[in-house]
């Protein structure tokens, strides 16, 4: 239902919002923008981000710096807020979300109803893991390479709901990590009161980037003789792997994948999504009101089948709605360049990083070599320096690294879109020099 019928229908706010002068963000959308750019030139794609040249930038999935089609987005937003809020927002608020999402499941290849929209990463996994509909008595497993936001989701549901938590390390040298490995120790972790499986894609301690398609056959096969309520749920910290894989997230055969837009993606600040398989939301509660169609049923105009089930999912209220409702433009910026290229981008500059690096005595990886298991992170140690060090060091010479943000930490790199192979060069030349 577009938003002004509703109005008509409901007399919310009657009289206004007049039909003369409002601006909808199909309009916005197409205005002609000054950001038009060659997605086959790598250089090109560079000049798309406003990022200072003093530095090379190895460390950009912390928090995205806004090419420009996200950025000018962003401004088309804010100005139209800014000169008649009222409006503006009246006039999308209730078509703006459905609009993201569409573009998010073309990304991904999925049905836009099946995505929630989020402010972050740790939003989506407080959503999933925070609501999960859990009996006493079964087990949510986890793994010794999580983040906090998991760790902490995981742990306070368990508290409320009487279920376990155990945690398993699926390798015990990431260099040397297999699929083998990975898939046996999962397997055997497995037990009858299991009924979660919270893993990340990949691992921003390590490098170490999941089989997570794999892990998923495994799974289907151990599901297969277990009632609905009762079978492994397949949740996945998707944010490092957003943005760099080039799958389609039906492939990836999880339940739900979780994950900011603003890393890899290059999303705007404050985004993320949430996507899961229609019989998996039915595992989760929503706790927090939408201002979707969701409010259509509240005031009695709508029945609940007729809300996508994402939309119960993507909370309400006041958001900075300059940054939600331009999250479409990050997920067609990727796709103008192209999801299989972008993956070989990335793969690219990490492997002539890995390759260079293995070959310094002084110098040991954590990351696998193979991009079967790696993907667009590379964690390290240098003999005679600590982390913090390394970093220190490689900022003297105005590159920006950063370390692993756990209890063993490393040095790590993140060579991505915005680096190109001289960057890369001179940042293992620097390494090189630290004997």
């Amino acid at each position: 239902m577009q938003r002004r019928e509703f109005i008509k229908q409901t007399g919310l706010l009657l009289g206004a919002v007049p039909a003369a002068g409002t601006i909808s963000i199909s309009k916005i959308l197409q205005k002609e923008s000054a950001s038009a750019f060659d997605p086959m030139n790598w250089s090109d794609v560079r000049d798309q981000f406003p990022l200072t040249r003093s530095h090379i930038h190895l460390a950009t999935f912390l928090l995205a710096s806004h090419p420009r089609p996200v950025a000018d987005a962003i401004e088309r937003h804010r100005h139209a807020l800014d000169e008649n809020p009222v409006f503006y927002f009246e006039e999308n608020f209730m078509t703006a979300e459905s609009i993201q999402r569409a573009a998010a499941a073309e990304y991904l290849g999925a049905n836009p109803d099946h995505i929630a929209l989020t402010d972050s990463t740790t939003m989506g996994l407080g959503l999933v893991y925070g609501t999960l509909k859990l009996r006493p008595g079964q087990e949510i497993l986890t793994t010794t390479h999580d983040h906090y936001s998991t760790e902490m989701s995981i742990r306070h549901r368990a508290e409320r709901t009487g279920a376990s938590v155990r945690q398993i390390s699926l390798y015990d040298n990431p260099a040397d990590a297999s699929v083998d490995e990975i898939l046996t120790r999962m397997r055997n972790a497995i037990t009858p009161q299991t009924r979660v499986l919270a893993v990340t894609w990949v691992h921003s301690n390590t490098g170490v980037k999941l089989p997570i398609a794999e892990m998923a056959l495994v799974l289907q096969e151990m599901n297969a003789s277990r009632e609905t309520d009762d079978r492994v749920l397949f949740c996945v910290d998707g944010v490092h792997g957003l943005g760099i894989e080039n799958v389609n997230v039906n492939e990836l055969g999880c339940d739900f994948l979780i994950a900011g837009t603003h890393k890899w993606l290059f999303g705007p600040r404050g985004t993320g999504i949430i996507w899961g398989r229609p019989e998996a939301w039915n595992a989760v509660a929503p706790i927090m009101p939408s201002f979707g169609p969701d409010y259509g049923v509240w005031l009695g105009f709508l029945t609940p089948d007729q809300v996508p089930v994402g939309d119960h999912f993507t909370p309400g209220g006041f958001h900075s709605f300059e940054h939600r409702w331009a999250l479409g433009e990050a997920f067609r910026f990727h796709l103008n360049i192209g999801k299989a290229r972008v993956q070989e981008r990335i793969h690219l500059l990490n492997t002539l990083a890995k390759q260079a690096l293995a070959e310094m005595p002084h110098v040991r990886l954590h990351t696998p070599m193979s991009e079967n298991l790696s993907s667009g992170m590379i964690c390290f140690d240098v003999d005679g320096y600590t982390p913090y060090q390394v970093v220190e060091n490689l900022l003297v010479h105005r590159i920006i690294a950063s370390t692993t943000p756990y209890r063993e930490t490393y040095a790590r790199l993140a060579p991505s879109l915005i680096n190109n192979e001289e960057e890369v060069q001179r940042c293992v030349d620097v390494i090189a020099e630290m004997r």
